[in-house]
C-alpha cells in the first residue's frame, strides 16, 4: 500500500502549482503487465501522487492505448473537413433550435465571440449509455445518444467508438492508481464508472490570419483562454502544432509542446476537491495557431491545430464523495450542469447566425 507524505491541512482554496519549468513525463509501460504487482502499482501510484499535487499536469508515455496519434488525427481531420451543411446536421439545438441533440454532437465556430475562443467541436459520449430519468425536465439530456454523419460521408464512426472505449479503460487505471496514492484501495473510485458521462471531443482551431500575424507579432493569440477543467481526470492528444501552455507558481506561462505518442494528463477542480487539495488543477490556456502551421505543412489552405481531450466524467447520479470528508459530496449531474451553464456552446441562444444551413 503507498505510504503518502504526511497530509497537509489546506484551506478551502486549492493548492497552486508548483514553480515548474517543463511539464514532467511518466512511463506507464508497467501497465502493460497482465496483472501489475504490488511494486508497479505502488511506484506507478507515487509517480502521479507527485505529478498531481506539484504541476498538476504530466506527459504519460507507453500508454496502453492501440491507437496512434496519425490514426487519431486521421479521422479528426476525417471529420471536420466534411461539408459545413453536413457538420451542421449534427449540430446541438443551441445553434439549430429544430434539433433534438442538445449535449452531444457538433458546434461550429461563432465569430461573433471575441476571437480568443474560436473553435469548431464534435462531442462524443458512452456509445453504451443507458436513458437516465434524470433527464426529464432538463433543458440539457445528459445521458442522450450519440449522434454521428451518415456512413456515406464518413467511416469513422466504430473507430471512435473504439477509442471512446479504450480512453474510459485507461482512465479507469489511472483511477484505480489515485485512488492507492490517497491511501485507498484500488477499486475506491469504481463508482465513478457506472453509467459514466465521460467525453471524448474532436476540435479543430482555426489558424490567426497572416496579416493579423504581421501586424501584430507580439500580440498574444489565444484560441482558448486561461481555464481549469471543472471534473475529475482530462487525457489529452495533442497535434505537432503546439500551443498548450500551464500557468506556474511564479505566474509564468510554461510551453507544453508536442511530444510523440504521448498523452497529456491533468486534474480537475473536481478531483482536487476529492483529494482534499492535496491534487492541484492548473490553470492553462491555448495560443492561437499561426497561419498554415500544421505538421503537414505543404498541405494547401487553412489548417490550425486539432486537439482530442478526453474527460472522464462520473455518472449523472453519482454522489462524488471526497476522501477526508472536509468538503461536502456533490451529485455530479448537478456539478456538470451548473458548469455547462457558463458554456457558450450550451447556451439556449448562441447567437449562432443559422444561414441557410437549417
Amino acid at each position: 500500500m503507498y505510504s503518502e507524505p504526511p497530509p497537509r491541512k489546506h484551506s478551502c482554496q486549492f493548492t497552486m502549482a508548483t514553480h515548474f519549468s517543463k511539464l514532467p513525463i511518466v512511463d506507464l509501460g508497467g501497465l502493460q503487465q497482465t496483472e501489475l504487482s504490488a511494486d508497479t502499482i505502488d511506484n506507478l501510484s507515487r509517480q502521479l501522487y507527485n505529478v498531481f499535487s506539484t504541476t498538476g499536469f504530466a506527459y504519460l508515455v507507453n500508454t496502453p492505448l492501440s491507437f496512434t496519434h496519425e490514426d487519431i488525427f486521421g479521422l479528426t481531420r476525417e471529420l471536420f473537413t466534411l461539408p459545413t451543411n453536413e457538420k451542421m446536421r449534427l449540430a446541438k439545438k443551441s445553434f439549430l433550435p429544430g434539433h433534438r441533440n442538445t449535449y452531444r454532437g457538433y458546434f461550429p465556430v461563432q465569430p461573433h465571440l471575441a476571437s480568443d475562443n474560436l473553435k469548431e467541436g464534435f462531442e462524443i459520449g458512452n456509445p453504451a449509455a443507458s436513458y437516465s430519468a434524470m433527464a426529464e425536465g432538463q433543458k440539457i439530456n445528459l445521458s442522450e445518444p450519440n449522434v454521428w454523419p451518415s456512413t456515406s460521408n464518413f467511416n469513422g464512426q466504430e473507430k471512435l467508438e473504439q477509442l471512446y472505449g479504450e480512453l474510459q479503460a485507461f482512465a479507469s487505471q489511472l483511477l484505480s492508481l489515485l485512488a492507492v496514492s490517497l491511501g485507498k484501495d484500488t477499486g475506491y473510485f469504481a463508482p465513478w464508472l457506472d453509467d459514466s458521462l465521460s467525453t471524448l471531443r474532436l476540435l479543430h482551431y482555426p489558424p490567426s490570419a497572416r496579416n493579423e500575424q504581421e501586424h501584430n507579432p507580439d500580440n498574444i493569440k489565444l484560441s482558448c483562454t486561461p481555464h481549469t477543467d471543472s471534473g475529475i481526470l482530462t487525457l489529452l492528444t495533442q497535434d505537432s502544432t503546439g500551443g498548450l501552455e500551464v500557468l506556474n507558481a511564479a505566474g509564468d506561462w510554461v510551453s507544453a509542446p508536442y511530444v510523440p505518442n504521448s498523452i497529456v494528463v491533468n486534474i480537475g477542480d473536481l478531483m482536487a476537491r476529492v483529494s482534499g487539495g492535496r491534487f492541484t488543477a492548473t490553470m492553462h490556456r491555448v495560443r492561437r495557431p499561426s497561419p498554415k502551421s500544421a505538421p503537414e505543412e505543404e498541405e494547401e489552405g487553412e489548417v490550425g491545430r486539432f486537439s482530442v481531450p478526453f474527460f472522464f466524467e462520473p455518472g449523472e447520479a453519482c454522489v462524488v464523495v471526497p476522501v477526508d470528508g472536509d468538503a461536502e459530496s456533490v451529485l455530479y449531474g448537478e456539478h456538470v450542469r451548473k458548469k455547462m451553464a457558463t458554456f457558450v456552446e450550451f447556451q439556449e441562444d448562441s447567437g449562432y447566425d443559422t444561414g441557410t444551413t437549417e
